[in-house]
């Protein structure tokens, strides 16, 4: 509160000082139980998980959630899905080629509870949904219990956690945000991070107002304003309009500059001068476009083009077979993932419990080019592929071409999430990196209260590294056990397996 409210300011990620840090364990609340299997938990949440009844109240004409007893069913149904979300995806796989892999990586920009992620998932589609945490109490927490990928996030003066050209396909039903204002700052932002040939999805006011002002009870004036503003930036983005029926629009973003002529000549046109559109952890948002990567000939596509999921997972990213980042060749990049087939093989020895659908939501804390989420990809689980902000190489944009998602984060702050929203931590040389950067007893911490009562974590690091991790542990209510590296005990690299205990706070409990 003590933020300013323009711009959403208030609503943005503020973390706190050293001295205000809190150095405790999250208790999980009474009756806390492991969340339902996919697919089961899509639709049903335990309310002991969640215990907040507002939004079943708030939203009870729109279908988003409904008390049942001692669980939350979630029927699909959203503001503007009132038939439920696959009859919307429907709708959106008559203009957008979602069947057949050409699609597979989506943004949900306000998502709500997130359903519309939720019922992508059937459809091989992965949604990195955001929202604030806002008068919607605990939206982002449904979502994350219902087992759909999400974090914390609002479009505000900060630029967006994700690398340029990552998505296939963004979206906005009813998500509340400005596209107009600022100069259209928050759609040249998406733009930044959607792909060449990429499509964006528009649902609710302003579009079609002519026919929908009256049931929105908005002045027609003000609505016609903001469509013809969100028109007139999404051409000088060189977006083409393919759809506008009820109240959904979709624009295709074009493959490459060459098909933008004039635009380098239109005074209304500011290209951001910042050589790196990755660079934006806590960067301010611009006013600016993202250029588009050069190309050889017309009908190229500006970055590479990428072959259908799941052809994608393996194949070489654009970004790799190009050489633009460094210290990552085609051939690096092949080994990485020989190697990661062969630790997750190790994994699956050690912990049964992998490809049994009990962990649905994963992390990897340090996930380099995506080979640990590639070598487990299976339709029962998702990974949440974070880049540390100090990693040596920027791979983001690669673990996006490969169909999967994944996130900037610095592990020295709170990541953004709610306390018990992760099955299973994976934390690869973690430590290592983090070394001298700050304390490793706060990630620690952290690790604990973004993972679920009987989550596991692996650790890979070296061995005196773990040692002292393990020692730390041993006093937050873990079961641990090390374990050699795959190849015999002579490799300093070892494994620590950790498993967090059930235990639930009391109101009498001082711990």
């Amino acid at each position: 509160m003590t933020f300013p409210r323009e711009n959403m300011i208030y609503r943005e990620r503020h973390c706190p000082s050293e001295e205000g840090k809190l150095h405790c364990l999250i208790p999980a609340p009474k009756g806390y139980v492991t969340p339902f299997p996919w697919p089961k938990s899509r639709d049903y949440v335990p309310y002991a998980n969640a215990p907040y009844k507002s939004l079943t109240v708030e939203k009870a004409i729109q279908n988003w959630v409904q008390y049942e007893g001692n669980v939350f069913r979630f029927p699909g149904g959203g503001t503007q899905f009132p038939q439920g979300a696959d009859k919307y995806i429907d709708q959106l796989a008559s203009v957008i080629p979602i069947a057949n892999g050409t699609v597979r990586t989506a943004l949900d920009t306000g998502c709500g509870v997130a359903s519309w992620g939720a019922y992508l998932w059937s459809r091989n589609v992965i949604a990195m949904s955001f929202a604030p945490r806002d008068s919607h109490e605990a939206q982002v927490q449904f979502a994350l219990e219902r087992g759909v990928p999400a974090v914390i996030g609002v479009l505000g003066t900060i630029k967006m956690p994700y690398p340029s050209r990552a998505f296939d396909m963004a979206h906005c039903s009813r998500c509340l945000i400005p596209w107009g204002a600022n100069d259209g700052m928050y759609l040249k932002e998406v733009d930044r991070v959607l792909r060449p040939g990429g499509y964006w999805v528009l649902s609710g006011p302003p579009i079609n107002w002519k026919n929908n002002y009256k049931a929105w009870q908005r002045p027609r004036e003000e609505l016609r304003k903001e469509q013809r503003k969100i028109e007139e930036v999404a051409k000088l983005l060189c977006w083409d309009k393919k759809y506008e029926k009820g109240e959904m629009a979709i624009w295709q973003k074009r493959v490459n500059a060459e098909y933008c002529p004039g635009r380098r000549d239109d005074s209304k046109v500011t290209f951001c001068k910042n050589a790196d559109p990755n660079d934006v952890w806590y960067k301010k948002m611009e006013g600016c476009i993202t250029s588009y990567p050069d190309v050889s000939s017309r009908d190229e596509v500006a970055g590479g083009e990428l072959k259908a999921f799941p052809d994608r997972l393996f194949a070489v990213p654009p970004r790799v077979a190009s050489g633009s980042i460094p210290g990552v060749s085609v051939e690096t990049y092949q080994e990485d993932n020989a190697k990661w087939k062969k630790h997750v093989n190790a994994y699956r020895k050690i912990n049964k419990l992998i490809d049994s659908g009990r962990y649905r939501s994963i992390m990897d804390m340090n996930a380099g080019s995506g080979g640990f989420a590639a070598a487990l990809e299976s339709p029962k689980l998702w990974v949440m592929n974070v880049v540390p902000t100090i990693a040596e190489k920027s791979t983001l944009g690669v673990i996006y071409e490969r169909g999967l998602i994944g996130i900037y984060h610095d592990w020295c702050e709170a990541f953004s999430t709610y306390p018990r929203t992760y099955d299973l931590i994976h934390a690869n040389g973690v430590f290592s990196l983090y070394k001298d950067k700050c304390n490793v007893e706060d990630i620690l911490l952290e690790m604990d209260r973004i993972l679920r009562p009987e989550g596991a974590i692996i650790f890979r690091d070296e061995v005196d590294v773990l040692i002292q991790v393990r020692k730390i542990v041993g006093g937050m209510r873990w079961d641990t056990k090390m374990v050699d590296h795959e190849d015999g005990p002579l490799v300093p690299e070892k494994i620590l397996v950790s498993v967090k205990q059930y235990w639930v706070g009391n109101s009498t409990s001082s711990q």
